[in-house]
């Protein structure tokens, strides 16, 4: 394999079921850079250090050539950018007040208050599967828990929430597009976006009125120090926490379950302590994170990275896939070990930019896990390496076809 090569290897789809081998190979250059291309770093200290580097930005803006990034999910139409987008002071007047509503020190118990309603989802998912002797664990588990407890934390009326869902679908189908569906695929997305749009606004105004005990109507009234959100940085949010959450959280359960097929020693320790969930939950974020890159940072003045520098401007992924198997920081790196006892992984990124839906996503997955494992009669997988999604970020099975004796 030829640095020349490098870049296409790691976007090629033919890698996706196991982009470890290359990313090996990339560490070998800590700072790859092809012609007219992105510099790659893929160190898990150098990834670490850029992540809280305020010489990096998020901001697209300060791109010295920008234009088209083949790896950026499509924005949604007419909002202004979210947060993830932005960089400081901007991005942390508006983190913070998002996050005044979400978590501490003024919501400390907002999600995890939410447990019970979780674990009732997963059970009403896992209930729905009946007598089944074989499912497909991302459409009928994995795809639909997200987008139901993120209508909960928004304060999405239940009896919405299926025209939630099949706004969701198209939007998230646009993240992945398929080459022979493109167009059309994009078309839904937008389609979907201005009716979800519209359909937040409609509820943003509702709770402008009406405020109740849910994250839009903190967002709505917020009046702390950083003063309010207008009503296009609210729905901005709203759609961000519904998006990035989502598509995330799909990949951490089902890379999660396709890892503890995979491990069947694994597997049946959980299935007697549930507890072992969080441990088992913080190494598959380290070994098979659902993000893999950050493809959208730009470097705003000249930096130096392992005696390369990087000019002002140019573009830089973050392999966060390659660092967090980087031997040079984990012990035995390829291996699936829940009794690791260092896993500061960088699967939720790091510095100002960490994953802001990280304390749901975490619940999410233990919950779905821990159950899976308990209900699940003798499960094995029915393709293994499963069909992946064509999206080299986000990367997870498109589906995971599960066989069992029974759902107990």
């Amino acid at each position: 394999m030829t640095q020349t090569s490098m870049l296409r290897q790691i976007t090629d789809f033919a890698n996706r079921a196991d982009p470890y081998p290359v990313y090996e190979e990339l560490r070998k250059t800590p700072v790859l850079h092809e012609e007219d291309g992105p510099y790659l770093i893929s160190g898990y200290h150098d990834i670490e250090a850029l992540l809280h580097d305020p010489r990096i930005s998020s901001d697209a803006a300060n791109l010295a050539a920008p234009g088209a990034d083949e790896l950026s999910g499509p924005e949604a139409t007419g909002l202004p950018p979210s947060f993830i987008r932005l960089d400081p002071p901007e991005h942390d007047r508006l983190r913070r007040i998002a996050n005044s509503s979400f978590g501490p020190p003024h919501r400390p118990r907002r999600i995890e208050n939410m447990r019970g309603q979780l674990e009732e989802i997963v059970t009403e998912l896992i209930d729905g599967l009946g007598d089944a002797r074989e499912f497909d664990l991302v459409d009928q588990v994995a795809y639909p828990f997200p987008v139901t407890a993120i209508c909960r934390v928004l304060g999405v009326p239940r009896e919405d929430e299926p025209r939630f869902r099949a706004w969701v679908d198209p939007i998230v189908a646009g993240l992945d597009p398929d080459t022979r569906t493109a167009g059309d695929s994009e078309k839904a997305a937008q389609e979907a976006r201005l009716q979800l749009g519209m359909y937040l606004n409609g509820l943003v105004e509702q709770r402008a009125r009406e405020p109740r005990d849910d994250m839009l109507s903190d967002l709505v009234h917020s009046h702390g120090p950083d003063g309010a959100m207008t009503t296009m940085e609210v729905l901005s949010t709203a759609v961000l926490l519904l998006i990035a959450g989502h598509e995330t959280t799909v990949n951490l359960i089902t890379n999660g379950m396709l890892t503890l097929l995979r491990h069947p020693g694994v597997l049946a320790r959980l299935r007697d302590d549930p507890e072992l969930s969080v441990r088992i939950v913080e190494e598959l974020l380290r070994y098979e994170p659902p993000v893999q890159l950050l493809p959208q940072r730009t470097c705003i003045t000249d930096i130096e990275v392992h005696g390369v520098t990087i000019p002002k401007g140019s573009r830089i992924w973050l392999v966060l896939g390659a660092g967090n198997r980087d031997p040079h920081r984990f012990t035995d790196p390829d291996r699936f070990d829940p009794d690791r006892q260092d896993i500061q992984h960088l699967g939720f990124g790091s510095g100002v930019h960490s994953c802001f839906g990280a304390p749901l996503a975490r619940i999410e997955a233990q919950l779905a896990l821990s159950q899976l494992a308990r209900r699940l009669d003798n499960p094995r997988l029915v393709e293994d390496p499963p069909p992946y999604r064509q999206n080299a970020v986000l990367r997870g099975p498109r589906h995971l076809n599960i066989a069992v004796d029974g759902i107990r």
